[in-house]
């Protein structure tokens, strides 16, 4: 059903490069349009999980992965006030099979790029597109510079604000969640254990884990608040509000903050799962469909999955009949993901007695039931959209 069809991707970001190359491996031609003058990505480090890891070893790009990245060991749950790890999750001794993997952004997207474009996918940089019409048959683009562009078909992979899920849906603003985040990295000697830390405290939280063999370390830290913060990737703040954000965690995360000099901010905002994904010769993937917060670390994944089934769905039939199927197999497990990483966040920021009564109930199962603790996560990372 791909064979020779023309795909427009927008967007040069996870989702629209992974798609590319999805669809151009069964045989698609792919353009993808990027309104960046270079392919490039904010932001420092993310994590692959095995969902995710298993679409990118069945595109062929597992050992570029593999290559690019760190093996994660484990995920330490800590008390960030008085010390002291709560839980360990033992990722290596309770799943040794599977891939967890640590790695930088910039690198992902870059193994995507070269990945995209070895299956034949052209990328076009400084292309702004200005409005998206469905309705007319085939969707239009009209880009910044005046072109109009007619498109077989159109994948939006455009992310939190896509004029592709905008064209489907309308447009519907999200609500500020209470809660800013930080994140910046920072250089190390490359003796990191490969371990994620989260040092849990009241109304806030600090997640670190290694990049590049150890050679930076990643920090995102959140922190609940009454005032609006911009949703954007690209503002900077003062480090000393991150530093009196922080001044009750113990000595060593304090440490690593005072050498921050400038952390990026944003607001951490909650969009709703789109009520209609596809239509009209459009679908959309990724962050344009259900953007998620970060407290699941599944942003990413969900992408590399949603990629993965609107291509195979594509292959199977006729748009009419696949873009409904995509959206079918994929709705309603993506609303479980949003669902545990809204859940995270309140159960990493208690106080008071709920607090020491939840570390006490960790500290128990990790005692004497610790699978019980990965293994609630089975649906999530045993989960394989390659397979069938």
């Amino acid at each position: 059903m791909l064979k020779g069809r023309s795909v427009t991707v927008l967007g040069a970001g996870v989702a629209g490069l992974v798609v590319a190359r999805a669809l151009a491996l069964r045989g698609a031609e792919v353009t993808v349009l990027e309104q960046a003058p270079e392919i490039r990505e904010v932001g420092a480090g993310l994590q692959i999980s095995p969902n995710g890891a298993r679409v990118l070893a069945a595109l062929g790009l597992g050992d570029a992965l593999a290559a690019g990245s760190q093996r994660a060991e484990a995920v330490d749950l800590i008390d960030g006030e008085a010390g002291g790890r709560v839980v360990r999750l033992d990722l290596a001794r309770r799943r040794p099979g599977e891939v967890f993997r640590f790695v930088h952004r910039a690198d992902l997207i870059d193994l995507l790029a070269a990945g995209a474009r070895a299956a034949g996918v052209a990328i076009r940089l400084l292309q702004k597109v200005e409005t998206v019409t469905l309705g007319a048959h085939p969707p239009r683009l009209t880009m910044a510079q005046g072109e109009e562009i007619a498109c077989d078909l159109l994948v939006g992979a455009d992310g939190l604000h896509s004029r592709v899920r905008a064209a489907l849906n309308g447009t519907i603003a999200p609500f500020f969640t209470g809660q800013v985040a930080w994140r910046a990295t920072l250089p190390e000697t490359g003796d990191l254990p490969p371990v994620a830390r989260v040092f849990m405290g009241a109304g806030r939280h600090l997640v670190t884990y290694p990049l590049r063999g150890g050679r930076l370390r990643n920090i995102v830290a959140v922190e609940e608040r009454d005032r609006w913060a911009e949703e954007s990737w690209s503002l900077t703040d003062d480090p000393l509000a991150l530093r009196i954000a922080f001044e009750a965690f113990v000595p060593e995360v304090r440490g690593w903050l005072d050498r921050i000099e400038r952390p990026n901010l944003w607001g951490l905002f909650r969009h709703p799962v789109a009520a209609r994904w596809q239509g009209q010769g459009a679908a959309i993937l990724g962050d344009a469909a259900h953007p998620t917060l970060p407290f699941l670390a599944q942003g990413a994944n969900m992408a590399l999955e949603d990629a993965w089934v609107l291509a195979d769905c594509l292959a199977r039939a006729a748009p009419e009949a696949a873009l409904p199927s995509y959206q079918a197999r994929r709705e309603v497990r993506v609303r479980r993901i949003v669902g545990a990483a809204n859940a995270n966040a309140r159960n990493y920021h208690l106080s008071g007695a709920r607090r020491d009564l939840a570390h006490l109930g960790l500290r128990l199962a990790g005692r004497f039931a610790p699978g019980v603790l990965l293994d609630r996560f089975d649906w999530l990372y045993d989960h394989d959209v390659t397979w069938g």
